[in-house]
């Protein structure tokens, strides 16, 4: 086990604290990182400094977005509407769906029509679940009947690669 694989194994606090300070100095950012209990706390950064980070942490999200920025954009030349669609925590939050637009993305993913009537969300539910594994090669997306909102579904959040997989499952 290399030095680096045992630090970013390491879950406690204090192993956090180090691998982030690791990374800080490898970025040649000088600042502190300290951990306690479940949170680790940084120290004060110049404003350069500050800047860079957010630079390096931009471009460690740069696929993540890229790949955002294209499934919005195939999706809005489908007529499909995720107006939640956004990046969280590195992944790809879809967000609220219409059951009419999650049952054109289903069909478009492969599945088979459900019938001239939209069906409930329920069986859009299962619909596109099956329909977005088949298309991604396994992907999965957890989509979730909202109780409040009949007409509409929740769609989880997808990572980059699973993402980037479903654009390419549009393009076809």
């Amino acid at each position: 086990m290399t030095a680096m694989t045992a630090m970013t194994a390491t879950v406690s606090p204090a192993g956090a604290a180090a691998e982030l300070r690791a990374a800080l100095r490898e970025a040649g950012l000088p600042v502190g990182a300290t951990g306690a209990d479940d949170h680790v706390e940084l120290g004060t950064l110049k404003a350069s400094d500050a800047r860079q980070l957010a630079r390096l942490i931009r471009t460690g999200t740069k696929r993540t977005l890229k790949a955002a920025r294209a499934l919005r954009e195939i999706c809005e030349a489908y007529g499909i509407g995720l107006p939640e669609l956004r990046v969280r925590q590195g992944r790809i939050t879809l967000g609220t769906c219409r059951l009419a637009d999650a049952v054109r993305l289903a069909r478009l993913l492969g599945a088979s029509s459900p019938g001239p009537d939209t069906p409930d969300a329920n069986a859009v539910q299962v619909l596109l679940a099956q329909a977005f594994s088949a298309a991604t090669g396994g992907g999965a997306v957890d989509v979730s009947v909202r109780q409040d909102t009949p007409d509409a579904v929740e769609l989880g959040a997808i990572d980059a690669r699973t993402a980037r997989r479903l654009i390419g499952a549009l393009r076809f």
